[in-house]
């Protein structure tokens, strides 16, 4: 049964807005590192010179956010309140959202910095899929290749408030790209608010959230090795991290 990956890696030499640092522990620190633990908290004295070439274990130590590399969005990523109740965090989501049926949407032929309702409905005509209630939905916008770069933060595609309710319309609750964010860029963004005045262009997926409950997998990437846009599975449990507004993931696809 073939297995896609679907994730970017967390990498600390790969440009990021706010910067991942990876320490690394060599094994040969951790033997006396784990030696003085011993020491320390379980009062056992240990000498870590009688290991094999006087190692033991590596350990790596990183500071990063939720939100660098693959990984999911929870309901309270979107606000404090929601008009359905409390948010949930990403430790509370039910697990069988995130082991589906998927279906893969291409956003590459779009002229603009976001897709509406009507775009989504011709592409899901064209391919001749039409989602169930509680598949998973991937967006195809091309932009994983220039993850790593300033590049992938500033060119890709996102979606609308009509488009978003769209996909929620027919039941979907865990929506996924290979963007950035769901949403607009954050200067085209911006630039449309400044020139309308309007508040509703503003994080628009993510601020539909407020109102109705669902799931975003941001920074997905190798959609296209996928064979065909539908018939596989996608799996995507997200890591339980207690009160946390999102979660890494290692997504993939089962053919």
């Amino acid at each position: 049964m073939p297995i896609i990956d679907l994730s970017t890696p967390v990498d600390a030499a790969a440009w990021e807005p706010e910067p991942v640092i990876h320490d690394v522990m060599t094994p040969a620190q951790g033997a006396v590192h784990m030696a003085e633990e011993m020491a320390l908290h379980f009062g056992v004295d240990f000498d870590p010179s009688v290991l094999p070439d006087g190692e033991l274990l590596s350990v790596d130590t990183l500071t990063l956010t939720t939100h660098t590399g693959t990984h999911i969005d929870a309901p309270s990523h979107y606000g404090s309140k929601a008009s359905y109740g409390v948010p949930r965090h990403i430790d509370e989501m039910p697990l069988d959202w995130f082991h589906r049926p998927a279906v893969c949407l291409d956003l590459r032929s779009a002229t603009g910095p976001t897709v509406d309702a009507d775009f989504l409905d011709k592409e899901l005509a064209r391919i001749g899929y039409q989602p169930q209630p509680l598949d998973i939905v991937l967006l195809h916008t091309g932009a994983s290749a220039w993850a790593g770069t300033p590049r992938y933060f500033t060119e890709f595609t996102g979606l609308d408030a009509s488009a978003t309710n769209f996909l929620l319309d027919k039941g979907i609750r865990v929506i996924g790209t290979d963007a950035f964010s769901l949403d607009a860029p954050f200067g085209a963004m911006l630039k449309r608010f400044n020139e309308t005045g309007d508040r509703g262009v503003l994080w628009p997926a993510h601020f539909t959230g407020r109102d109705r409950e669902f799931c975003q997998i941001e920074r997905l990437a190798n959609l296209d090795a996928l064979p065909q846009p539908y018939g596989f599975t996608v799996s995507c449990l997200p890591i339980k991290i207690k009160g946390a507004g999102a979660g890494w993931t290692r997504a993939v696809a089962i053919v």
